[in-house]
């Protein structure tokens, strides 16, 4: 007889886990998922004919087994976007010799090259994001600002903090104090809610590691003396949040995730939604069924062998049946979660262009403002022209961070998008009235939070590591602020350690911990 593997959330993480079980072994993928969407916030929000990505997701990864694995899923656009080799481990590949190229033009299932362009908005003005150092960077700050943010970073170079203890001793070390005051301190107080010095060191351990201001100038020297190299979308050498090409699938991120949902069902697997897990039933150190409730108000149980969980770690830690630590419960309660709020904003044109006066090219903008609450805004027709149904309009998401407890969670969708297009006009991005239509759309508990009592996570992990048959994956099954690649390789690796007989899950906690691909988007 088939053992069985549940796994709770359609999302990164528990899509890959079901279609690896499915190929490695002749486990029986159950994805029990909650909500009536694939992918997790990697999946596309569909509106009156325009598409949605909650976040921005970019196709990019140093790990070559997860740049493999989307290109055997999905084609690479054909023609002169996809032309030159692919960079893995130092070995050069053509782009056919992974899969057949497709013509976006005719063909849906298509992964389209796109041109990276990121800015933040300050002082009303577009500075390059990350930092460059270009005479518009420099005009635009001013000569005081600019001779400021040289001495500050002087003195960090030469007197660094020794002990990096938080996040805000973690940046003014690689860009001093002054341009973390300018440029990092305002937007990542909006996401998180706290004071930079309250979150841990961890997260930009995490989130930006390898991203200074010497990693600003070399970039810039590289990029002017050693010349363009056109159509090497690996990028290993680069970091990330350098990269200038990355990999998008024509209809959005949730595209890739609804192909392989399909995949898994074809195989035999199958996907229950509207499951809310609330129990798991266990003897010992094992793991015996997942309970919940069905969107008919019904209990419903799934037994299995095998338990992969990608629902938020304080969910899990309640849902346990048998008795658990006081102190593992006491951590479990105290963790944090960020919640997010994504605006989408039909309209006839921006008024904010570029020098030449055409459309903005950004992909997000950072809104670096103080005197409003969104904290990003994305062109969704700049990730793809196929998101928006008119392609005479503007299709923007504008993205707000807080708490489900905040008075801004709370507004009905028409409040919402009323206080966005009046935050987004008095900055000067558009005008109110060339607004057509809006779409609103709620993430609950999609930032981990590395404050809180985060920094007593390992009694956590050490009593959920005992239940050998369990494996916790992806980013709020590990509360670990990953992005898909990562979440990905965590659900291939525990399917792995599975298949070998490893017991140890040591090395799925050390996925983008001891990684060489630290990604810095803030997404």
């Amino acid at each position: 007889m088939k053992k069985t593997a549940v796994i709770v959330g359609a999302g990164p993480a528990g899509l890959t886990a079901a279609l690896e079980l499915l190929r490695q072994s002749d486990i029986r993928p159950v994805l029990l998922e909650a909500s009536h969407e694939i992918g997790g916030i990697s999946r596309t929000v569909r509106h009156k004919g325009n598409r949605m990505d909650i976040g921005g997701h970019r196709f990019f990864s140093k790990s070559d087994r997860v740049m493999r694995w989307w290109l055997d899923l999905i084609p690479v656009e054909s023609g002169p976007a996809q032309d030159g080799p692919l960079h893995f481990q130092g070995q050069q590949r053509d782009m056919p010799e992974i899969k057949l190229s497709a013509n976006p033009l005719s063909d849906d299932l298509v992964m389209l090259v796109r041109q990276r362009k990121s800015r933040i908005y300050f002082l009303r003005k577009f500075f390059d994001y990350p930092l460059s150092l270009t005479a518009a960077t420099f005009r635009n700050m001013g000569i005081t600002r600019t001779f400021q943010c040289g001495v500050s970073y002087m003195r960090s170079a030469l007197l660094p903090q020794r002990d990096e203890k938080t996040l805000e001793d973690f940046l003014i070390n690689r860009f001093g104090k002054q341009l973390y005051l300018t440029f990092f301190k305002s937007y990542t107080e909006k996401v998180w809610g706290v004071p930079c010095h309250e979150i841990s060191a961890e997260w930009g351990a995490q989130r930006i590691k390898g991203l200074s201001l010497i990693g600003v100038v070399k970039h810039y020297l590289t990029k002017t003396f050693a010349g363009k190299q056109p159509g090497n979308i690996a990028q290993k050498q680069t970091e990330t949040s350098l990269i200038e090409r990355f990999l998008y699938p024509k209809f959005g991120p949730g595209q890739l995730w609804e192909h392989v949902a399909q995949l898994i069902t074809e195989a035999g697997g199958e996907i229950h939604m509207g499951i809310q897990i609330d129990r798991f039933q266990v003897e010992g150190n094992t793991f015996l069924a997942a309970e919940g409730v069905n969107e008919n108000g019904e209990r419903v149980s799934f037994p299995g062998d095998y338990f992969f969980s990608t629902m938020p770690v304080r969910e899990l830690v309640r849902a346990i049946s048998i008795p658990v630590p006081p102190e593992v419960t006491e951590v479990s309660d105290g963790l944090i979660y960020r919640d997010f709020i994504t605006v989408g904003l039909l309209a006839k044109n921006l008024i904010a262009t570029e020098k030449d006066g055409s459309p903005l090219k950004d992909n997000w903008i950072y809104i670096q403002e103080p005197d409003v609450l969104v904290g990003r805004l994305q062109i969704f027709n700049n990730w793809s022209p196929w998101l928006v149904n008119a392609p005479d309009k503007v299709w923007i998401g504008l993205e707000y961070f807080c708490y489900d407890s905040d008075p801004l969670w709370k507004l009905s969708d028409e409040e919402m998008a009323k206080f966005a297009i009046a935050e987004i006009a008095k900055i000067g991005i558009l005008k109110a009235e060339d607004v057509e239509d809006y779409h609103v759309v709620r993430v609950p508990k999609t930032y981990p939070a590395y404050f809180g009592t985060y920094d007593r996570f390992n009694v956590i992990r050490d009593y959920l590591d005992k239940f050998e048959n369990c494996f916790l994956v992806g980013r709020n099954g590990m509360h670990k602020y990953n992005n898909q690649d990562h979440s990905m390789l965590t659900a291939m690796t525990a399917v792995e350690n599975i298949v070998n007989g490893i017991t140890s899950k040591d090395n799925i906690w050390a996925i983008n911990t001891e990684m060489e691909y630290h990604e810095e988007s803030k997404k």
